[in-house]
């Protein structure tokens, strides 16, 4: 292994773990292609919200200290967190079904 891979990829890892409930469960994958490198990161399903953050702040911080790492070795570094299975992501606010009927009386009022 190359110094550059054991950085970002062990790099990666320290912080996620640091961050996690399960840091056993951490794992991180590196695949380097012609866009540079992409490290995909696995983790439990419960630590999810740790690591997205609130709003994805805390993503979009780990993905710029990535960046750079990957600048500091001429290199492109993109990640990639995979949603477990069984992760709630996306069920929230936003996805929940209407329970309330919309008010059209006052659209019935202009009689258009």
């Amino acid at each position: 292994m190359t110094n550059a891979v054991v950085n970002d990829k062990e790099f990666l890892e320290f912080i996620v773990k640091a961050l996690v409930d399960n840091p056993d469960n951490v794992s991180v994958e590196r695949k380097v292609d012609e866009m540079g490198v992409l490290l995909t990161l696995n983790l439990n399903p419960a630590d999810m919200g740790y690591v997205i953050g609130r709003q994805g702040q805390n993503a979009k911080a780990i993905r710029t200290l990535l960046r750079l790492v990957g600048a500091k070795n001429s290199a492109h570094v993109n990640l990639k967190i995979n949603e477990p299975e069984g992760s709630t992501r996306g069920r929230g606010r936003m996805h929940a079904p209407k329970t309330e009927e919309t008010d059209t009386s006052a659209v019935d009022d202009l009689k258009i």
